[in-house]
């Protein structure tokens, strides 16, 4: 096992309920495995995953155990090592996986199931700004390609937020998919105003993520009885068991971060348990680098249905660890289609 460490910032910050996102610190993680050396991720986000700090020092002792012949690569991922520590199980997890879609001469979304797709949709990000700025964002997005919008909202009053979606929609039209994104920043009464306000101006949400705190699922489910509004689950999935929150009845969607659920296998086994109980789900990145969104990307067209990803976040970065394979094109990206993740494993450990 090989560990690069590595800081990457945004080209401005990114503003949300629960703060604003500046920089983003991770490690890289090449393993060898049947034949193959894979690449992994590991970009922590506190709230999320476990800290930085604690993200290190998990990969340091695998690190330390492979250089001592104890380790097995494949062994954290099942035997509980990595409980405590989903981005760094995420960074081995991916790893191995990549490895062995290499070994089998297949792009990754392809060695996770034979139907996947090739290209998939994704939504543009817009932060918490003003309604000017907010439209003018939204108007260039669309002027990209993209036909589906996420905003974020929650730190104003909800009349406010009300406003800017309002001026969103007015400014893209009815044929633009538009979300909305909270962060856990409400209660339910704050909520409750929130969605009785979109449904009385018709804004008609694709749906609202996360408008409560995160163990707050009987809230959740009690808005979903209310509202016409789809409402999706996202630091919920974090913070309890998955399998409480899908029984909640608390979401519609489930909005999976590989890098805080620990890894592709995870979010797969999370979409399969979802899809049985009849809830969509939306793979996103924790704006994360190069190597890591390839993963996101390669995980959600392994995955039924033809919801748009949040994976289109490239463009928030100043700058990257190496090329991107996959860059956003008329609102779509495309899968790459070399083995693995498609990316060169000397690009970025040089």
């Amino acid at each position: 096992m090989r560990l690069r460490e590595f800081a990457v910032d945004l080209r401005t910050p990114l503003s949300t309920a629960a703060g604003d996102i500046e920089r983003r610190e991770g490690l890289l993680v090449a393993v060898d495995v049947a034949g193959e050396t894979g690449v992994g991720e590991a970009t922590p986000l506190p709230g999320w995953t476990e800290s930085f700090a604690d993200c290190r020092d998990a990969l340091a002792g695998l690190a330390e155990d492979d250089a001592t012949g104890d380790a097995d690569p494949e062994s954290p991922l099942e035997d509980g090592t990595l409980a405590d520590a989903p981005a760094a199980r995420h960074a081995v997890s991916l790893a191995v996986a990549d490895a062995r879609a290499r070994a089998a001469g297949r792009p990754l979304a392809a060695a996770l199931d034979t139907d996947s797709h090739t290209s998939l949709p994704v939504n543009a990000t817009l932060g918490d700004d003003g309604p000017e700025a907010t439209v003018e964002a939204a108007e260039t997005a669309v002027a990209s390609g993209y036909d589906c919008l996420k905003l974020k909202v929650g730190a104003r009053d909800p009349t406010d937020d009300v406003a800017r979606l309002r001026a969103v929609r007015e400014a893209v039209g009815p044929d633009v998919s538009l979300r909305a994104d909270a962060n856990a920043a409400w209660d339910r009464w704050t909520a409750d105003r929130f969605l009785d306000s979109v449904e009385e101006s018709v804004l008609d949400l694709d749906y609202l993520e996360q408008p409560l705190p995160a163990d707050e699922l009987d809230g959740h489910a009690a808005l979903r009885r209310l509202h016409d509004t789809p409402i999706a689950l996202d630091e919920s999935l974090s913070a309890v068991p998955v399998g409480r929150a899908i029984a909640s009845n608390a979401a519609d969607v489930l909005v999976c971060k590989p890098m805080a659920l620990g890894g592709p296998d995870r979010v797969r086994d999370l979409a399969a348990r979802a899809r049985d109980a009849g809830v969509a789900v939306v793979v996103t990145t924790t704006i994360d680098a190069v190597v890591a969104r390839l993963g996101a990307l390669h995980v959600a067209a392994s995955l039924p249905g033809d919801r748009a990803h949040g994976l289109a976040t490239a463009s928030l970065l100043d700058a990257d660890l190496a090329a991107d394979p996959a860059p956003v094109r008329d609102g779509r990206m495309r899968v790459p289609d070399a083995p693995g993740l498609g990316i060169d494993v000397d690009a970025v450990f040089p």
